[in-house]
């Protein structure tokens, strides 16, 4: 494998960077985590605009355009002959001064890293292998006061503390509840359920993750005239759900299969979204 570190492909085993980076030493960097379908970018456009966000949030002027960053990526797809990949693109505010504070001056550190993974679209072979379990922890989402929600960084504890609590069930994801007791995310995907005729998930209004996913299934539903309620939520309404499932970039549309251990039966609405999704990442294949 070959990853690309600062404009330069080299041998995954030769892939470093600075022990005195920022992204390694505060998480003070962003990231974006994509699929490749055919060779191409899924919603490149949206990953692009939220990547930038997160650098605006953390003050991160990096300098580098859209195509730049996605020529990179385009090049390590090449240089792996990888058609259908995982890919994550970082950028950090690179080697400063050791404090706390960062320098205006940024010199970046970008990397992109890929791994195969199956063909998407129709009749394609999901990353998981079958229905999550799904397990509320007493780890907290962060506060959108503490750390904005928006900011896609690297620095991960959050969610890292939230799975570490999984150990003992050996549950597939986190659901996380803000401070108020409300749904908020799992620790590396969102959430949906089905309540009646209306499909539902936590507002980005809460310490919620804009994902790109969660876009892209919102406006599936909305074509489909599926009505969308984004609100306050709480582990009850999840629990007594008719469907539930989660999404992220890797795993697309995933159903769920318990919640605390209780059963959460599949759907149409799950079953119809995950088709409608299959389909339009085949459209990059056409």
């Amino acid at each position: 494998m070959k990853y690309h570190v600062d404009g330069e492909l080299v041998d995954a085993d030769e892939a470093t960077v600075n022990v005195r980076d920022r992204g390694f030493l505060y998480g003070d960097a962003a990231f974006e985590t994509l699929r490749a379908y055919g060779g191409e970018v899924f919603e490149w456009e949206a990953h692009a605009d939220r990547l930038r966000e997160t650098c605006e949030v953390l003050q991160l002027d990096h300098g580098l355009s859209d195509a730049d960053l996605r020529s990179r990526i385009d090049e390590t797809l090449a240089a792996n002959d990888l058609r259908e990949a995982y890919v994550r693109l970082s950028v950090t505010r690179g080697v400063q001064p050791g404090k706390l504070t960062p320098s205006e001056e940024v010199d970046p550190t970008v990397v992109v890293i890929v791994k195969g993974l199956p063909r998407g679209g129709r009749n394609s072979t999901p990353v998981w292998d079958g229905p999550a379990t799904l397990q509320a922890v007493r780890t907290q989402r962060v506060a959108d006061r503490a750390i904005p929600s928006k900011a896609k960084t690297h620095n991960y504890l959050n969610g890292i503390l939230a799975r570490l609590e999984l150990r003992a069930t050996g549950a597939d994801e986190a659901l996380m509840l803000d401070a108020d007791g409300h749904l908020a995310e799992g620790a590396t995907s969102n959430l949906f359920f089905v309540d009646g005729q209306s499909l539902k998930t936590p507002s980005l209004d809460g310490p919620v993750l804009p994902g790109i996913t969660r876009d892209v299934v919102i406006d599936l539903a909305r074509s489909e005239g599926i009505p969308v309620d984004e609100g306050a939520y709480t582990l009850d309404d999840v629990r007594t759900a008719d469907e539930v499932f989660l999404t992220n970039t890797t795993w697309e549309v995933r159903p769920v299969e318990t919640v605390d251990g209780l059963d959460t039966e599949g759907g149409p609405v799950t079953t119809l979204l995950s088709k409608l999704y299959d389909e339009r990442v085949e459209s990059l294949y056409d």
